[in-house]
């Protein structure tokens, strides 16, 4: 197949990306690099079946020849206020990228009688009241809070991906993402994972904002692409949560991650929460996944951290003694 995939150069889908091309597609990239990093990508500048157009989704994207498949992955992901990557200092190209993006990406899917499929997230789910967290539950979100220019965002794509596969016929997917991590992350782009880790290699104490009771849900990203590419040749067309179930408290993960350094980094806990709108907890149901696309994670937590501090080492000098 011939695949459009936007956000090519970013932590997900990058990953996509090598995974696309080992199971013998062709692959027309695109990305802007407000978030992506051409690192990223730069071990498949040489493969001739792909090719990255520099493009920024929410204006107007014509591609010539076939397509097959549309996967709309761009978007600024990252919640923290800090951070020159994280939506709250992207809040337009946010919103444009959920609304626009996917509105011209849906068109390209159209032209061309392909596949498409949206990249949304748990966010949609907002604060949540459910949990876990099953695709029925319509989420508990503030509309104009810091956050909600991704939420809402999302919720939009998702809308109109539905009213698309309702008016036209088109045969769309979504996909909702919880907290994914492996190599490829930022390491300043602010959340907790490349943050507890760039702390730790850096031999500073690990920070938990509020007092790391609040869950979290993490999948190894090798594990999320596998799901998105059962998904992609699925017959599906409801939204379908990807992730991983086991519920972890910030505090105990903040723990698992210090006591892989030695000497272990000392935790320093803030009584006040970063930012508004924060969920107190985050975890997938998914048992459509299971039921629909036969898929489960399989990377345990500690394995797929260790990956993930190898590569993270390659990229902060040793500073601990």
């Amino acid at each position: 197949m011939r695949i459009v995939l936007s956000g090519a150069a970013g932590f997900i889908g990058s990953h996509l990306c090598d995974r696309l091309l080992a199971e013998g597609h062709d692959i027309v990239g695109l990305d802007n690099f407000i978030t992506g990093s051409k690192e990223n990508i730069a071990h498949l500048a040489a493969n001739p079946h792909f090719r990255l157009i520099e493009h920024d989704v929410s204006k107007t994207i014509e591609v010539s020849g076939k397509v097959d498949a549309v996967m709309h992955f761009a978007s600024p992901a990252s919640p923290n206020p800090d951070s020159p990557y994280g939506y709250p200092q992207l809040p337009i190209q946010t919103l444009k990228a959920g609304a626009l993006g996917t509105h011209n990406l849906l068109g390209v899917a159209k032209a061309s009688g392909a596949r498409f499929l949206l990249a949304s997230t748990s966010e949609i789910y907002g604060d949540p009241l459910e949990h876990p967290q099953k695709e029925t539950y319509w989420g508990h979100v503030d509309p104009v809070g810091p956050r909600s220019v991704y939420d809402e965002a999302k919720r939009f794509a998702e809308a109109m991906t539905m009213a698309y596969y309702r008016y036209h016929n088109l045969d769309t997917k979504i996909i909702r993402i919880f907290n994914t991590y492996g190599p490829r992350m930022r390491l300043d782009d602010g959340r907790v994972v490349p943050n507890f880790i760039g702390q730790a290699l850096r031999g500073e104490p690990l920070t938990v904002y509020g007092d790391g009771s609040q869950t979290r849900s993490f999948c190894y990203v090798d594990d999320l692409v596998d799901g998105i590419y059962r998904l992609l040749f699925s017959n599906e067309h409801d939204p379908v949560n990807i992730g991983n179930p086991a519920e972890i408290s910030i505090r105990e993960f903040a723990e698992r991650i210090s006591a892989m350094f030695q000497p272990p980094s000392p935790i320093t806990v803030h009584i006040e929460r970063r930012g508004s709108g924060d969920p107190q907890r985050r975890q997938p149901d998914i048992t459509r996944a299971q039921t629909v696309l036969g898929w489960s994670p399989k990377v345990p937590l500690d394995e797929g951290l260790a990956r993930t501090v190898r590569y993270f080492q390659t990229k902060i000098p040793k500073q601990r003694s």
